[in-house]
């Protein structure tokens, strides 16, 4: 995978991408290739991503940095064929960079590259979109489980979270079948059992919620402000938008002294247990 063809791929932001074209000839690759090899690798990731971050300390917008994820996104195609997994899960994982992007557009008035802490999980082939979710290998002291996110895009309907997790079950016992796991795991702010209070009962998100065992709940935690109001989490709660009735509700609750937090809660799933399974 050449970098425009990734490019093209993701649909990322010609304004990102004729930038990243003017850093190609100033970055070295084969003098940081032991570092792109490693964040290739979750284990090695975190370590090489800090590496990088001291090594690009004037990294305007942080785009030396989306550069080499990049770079590594291309490089990492390779493993995705060697394991007969299908171009459409590549594509959709790795459309992360321009949502990303566009997500930080919204929230703070430019683009930027704001979540290179986060990206190398789908350069190192931990974690994966397929539909309208994500899954991600935890890490080995957790194992046993997979990590399920809910990208900003996501389909909630139960037509496309049923579907989402059936083919989530068929790839990980066709990719990666000695990989045992008991239970789907989610962290979220769309968990949080208060908006549940705010919405109608056949919304999405009360019925994605209900899949779910809720196992602990934080009352402080504001990431509604950076998922729901597309703001940064310092913004005054005055100046939130409430032009729709989850957000007006959300902010009137918030500006009464109340909170929306966020939840974590588990789904039981296909026991692996390499020839056996059983649901659970």
């Amino acid at each position: 995978m050449k970098p425009h063809e990734l490019y093209r791929l993701i649909g990322l932001q010609p304004e990102i991408a004729g930038r990243l074209d003017a850093l190609a000839g100033e970055i070295d690759l084969a003098a940081l290739s032991p570092c792109l090899e490693q964040l290739q690798d979750i284990r090695t990731a975190p370590e090489a991503y800090e590496h990088l971050q001291k090594h690009f300390q004037t990294d305007r917008d942080n785009l030396r940095m989306l550069f080499c994820q990049l770079e590594c996104a291309c490089r990492i195609y390779d493993r995705y064929q060697e394991m007969h997994i299908d171009d459409a899960i590549y594509r959709d994982t790795m459309k992360c960079f321009s949502r990303f992007l566009a997500e930080c557009q919204r929230k703070n008035g430019r683009m930027f590259f704001d979540r290179g802490w986060w990206t190398y999980r789908q350069i190192s082939m931990s974690l994966f979109r397929i539909g309208s979710l994500e899954y991600e290998f935890p890490p080995a002291a957790e194992k046993g489980c997979i990590a399920v996110h809910i990208p900003s895009d996501a389909d909630l309907s139960k037509e496309s979270v049923d579907a989402s997790l059936a083919e989530a079950g068929t790839f990980f016992s066709t990719k990666y079948p000695d990989y045992e796991y008991d239970r789907y795991t989610c962290d979220s702010w769309l968990m949080s059992p208060v908006l549940s209070t705010l919405l109608p009962e056949d919304s999405n998100i009360v019925s994605f919620q209900r899949r779910f065992s809720i196992t602990g709940v934080c009352d402080e935690d504001s990431g509604c402000l950076e998922w729901l109001f597309c703001s940064p989490r310092t913004t005054d709660f005055e100046s939130l938008p409430e032009d729709t009735s989850l957000r007006k509700k959300a902010k009137a609750l918030l500006l009464s002294g109340g909170h929306i937090g966020a939840a974590s809660g588990t789904l039981g799933s296909t026991v692996r247990r390499k020839d056996k399974r059983h649901i659970i």
